[in-house]
């Protein structure tokens, strides 16, 4: 919660505009869909579960769709989209953002260093034997936690995915520890953790590529295809005409519309990729790089991990 509170009145404004963006999604997708005559759980696998939310969103919410609703093929069809979201979300951002810039005259105020937007440690913090346990036991209380309120949640009505519930109890425990147990030192962003978090994901999401059948998507390639083009052209016309105005139509706007492209199409890596090559080229945004990594994950990680590395350079080898 501190660090939400650093970004201020845009952060309230961006973080506003894009939950309304995410019901937009939806139902764009699921109306494409349904006008060609395909589920409508179809276009919710290209809306905001597979594009604002990447690829470890949708592996975790298909096995529900699966069961649900029949679409057997909903692994395949999210993560295809995901992946397209992802190459678009990093290849459109620069574009508007540069487009907003010249056609408003725009001009960077800030007299900050240029920056990727985030500072860089040349020596990483040694991991030893305690602060491994310590993040992993970190971990077993939130997920205890949430075994606990799942049962709960399913009594109330709401069903949810695990990793849902164990992200939940997680920013629970991180607010309140400190406040409960003031000297226990409750560093859930040491490098332990972030450790454990790297390869995990990278586990979870090789295991899961592992056993798609891409050759099922045949028979939807126009519907995915329609989907994600009326996707772009809406997410396109929603950050030039809302979110650049709604910021006040000035520099730090037109930066953060190009990370936002990215992140609502993309991932948080996309959005830090898109503004680092609107900012080299057009000067700093501190701004931005504060508000736009908030709103795609509350406690973005201030090191630049290996993924990241590699999908910046990658994005901008493709400009």
């Amino acid at each position: 919660m501190k660090t939400l509170k650093s970004g201020g009145i845009a952060l309230v404004l961006l973080l506003v505009a894009a939950v309304f963006y995410l019901i937009l999604q939806d139902l764009a997708g699921v109306s494409v869909a349904r006008m060609m005559g395909q589920n409508g759980i179809v276009g919710l696998l290209g809306g905001s579960l597979s594009l604002s939310g990447g690829h470890g969103t949708t592996i975790a919410w298909a096995p529900k769709l699966i069961e649900k609703y029949g679409i057997s093929n909903a692994l395949e069809v999210g993560v295809a989209c995901a992946t397209f979201g992802l190459v678009i979300g990093g290849l459109i951002g620069g574009p508007i953002a540069r487009f907003l810039i010249n056609h408003y005259n725009l001009q960077s105020r800030s007299q900050a260093n240029l920056t990727v937007g985030f500072p860089h440690k040349e020596e990483s913090p040694k991991i030893d034997v305690n602060s491994f346990l310590f993040a992993v036991l970190i971990l077993s209380l939130a997920i205890g936690l949430a075994i606990q309120l799942k049962p709960l949640l399913i009594g109330v009505g709401i069903d949810l995915p695990d990793f849902v519930i164990c992200l939940f109890s997680g920013i629970v425990l991180t607010n309140l520890m400190p406040l409960l147990l003031p000297r226990l030192d409750w560093s859930v962003g040491s490098s332990a953790m972030a450790l454990i978090a790297d390869l995990s994901l990278g586990l979870f999401l090789t295991i899961s590529l592992m056993s798609l059948q891409l050759w099922t998507l045949l028979g939807l390639a126009a519907p995915i295809i329609v989907i994600l083009l009326v996707q772009t052209t809406m997410i396109t016309l929603f950050s030039v005409f809302v979110i650049f105005r709604l910021l006040g139509k000035n520099y730090d706007a037109a930066v953060v519309v190009s990370g936002y492209t990215g992140l609502a199409l993309g991932a948080t890596p996309t959005a830090v990729a898109n503004m680092t090559a609107v900012t080299e080229k057009f000067g700093p945004s501190p701004k931005a790089f504060i508000v736009v990594p908030l709103v795609g994950r509350s406690r973005y990680r201030v090191r630049q991990k290996p993924i990241d590395k590699y999908l910046y350079h990658l994005l901008k080898l493709l400009r």
